[in-house]
């Protein structure tokens, strides 16, 4: 299976959706802290039941639907002698984790994320075409972020998703998902989880590299299949690849990885850095990945 994914060469337009975001912190804070901010957490805990999160479907399972054809789970097969690189489950790491919300028929959907540094300590970076449309306030749609989810456990806690708390790119709905698949990136600001703590406070933050190119390795990508109990992980590298699809112009970083399936979409690709993590891409893109 192979990957086509977008990366962050948008330097202005991630820039701007960073500040964005930082600024919609205090004015997206005000109707969760009428009913307080740990409250608003602890609901969203209790709904977000084992059977419930096990239940999740992916976003793009969602999109599929309404278009009368199933998601694609990759773009195309390997290249002739071409090594696919396996994932793995494992319990995941602290800024990675998971999307859970119920759409407009009350079902369960999940997508992946991952905690990047910001001045506000409380931005998540996903995919486009999974929070894309949850961009109003929107307080019965049960929107969540679980960081390191497994085995059932939020070891963190539940970190709310901000009323008016999320962006996606203004291209990205102009242009819609395949012509505009370049722009299918978004961030979301939470609010604090069900002991007060901010989102980076609790699990720390990778960093978010801009304008570095499409050759990146090592590449440790993680994501979180819909219904799994575990994250899945896989080292691989990025190239280059241009779309020769007029529909769906652009420029993609191509990562082989296997396994990679529904609910994985908005995981982070991480490359090493200063000690820690740096995102240089997440799971979208051409044909929403």
């Amino acid at each position: 299976m192979v990957r086509r994914t977008r990366i962050a060469r948008l330097t202005a337009a991630w820039a701007s959706a960073l500040l964005l975001c930082a600024g919609l912190s205090p004015a997206a804070s005000a109707a969760p802290e009428t009913a307080g901010p740990a409250s608003a957490a602890a609901r969203l805990d209790a709904y977000w039941t084992p059977a419930r999160t096990a239940a999740a479907l992916s976003a793009s399972a969602a999109q599929g639907a309404g278009s009368g054809r199933a998601a694609p789970t990759a773009v195309d097969g390997p290249r002739p002698g071409e090594h696919i690189p396996s994932s793995r489950s494992f319990t995941g790491i602290p800024q990675a984790g998971t999307f859970f919300w119920t759409d407009s028929t009350g079902t369960g959907r999940t997508c992946s994320g991952s905690v990047v540094h910001s001045p506000g300590r409380s931005l998540v970076l996903s995919a486009g075409h999974c929070l894309k449309g949850y961009s109003g306030a929107s307080p019965k749609r049960h929107l969540a972020f679980v960081p390191q989810f497994h085995d059932g456990a939020k070891p963190f806690g539940v970190f709310p998703v901000r009323d008016n708390g999320v962006y996606v790119p203004r291209q990205y709905y102009d242009l819609g998902a395949r012509a505009g698949a370049q722009y299918d990136f978004a961030f979301a600001v939470t609010g604090p989880n069900e002991d007060g703590t901010s989102l980076e406070d609790a699990v720390g933050a990778v960093r978010l590299l801009t304008g570095t190119g499409y050759e990146h390795a090592p590449v440790r990508m993680i994501g979180y299949p819909a219904g799994a109990e575990r994250p899945l992980e896989c080292w691989s590298r990025t190239t280059a690849w241009v779309s020769d699809d007029p529909a769906e112009p652009g420029t993609f970083p191509r990562i082989p990885c296997d396994a990679f399936v529904g609910g994985t979409s908005g995981g982070p690709m991480l490359v090493p850095w200063f000690g820690g993590w740096a995102v240089v891409g997440v799971i979208g893109g051409y044909h929403t990945g």
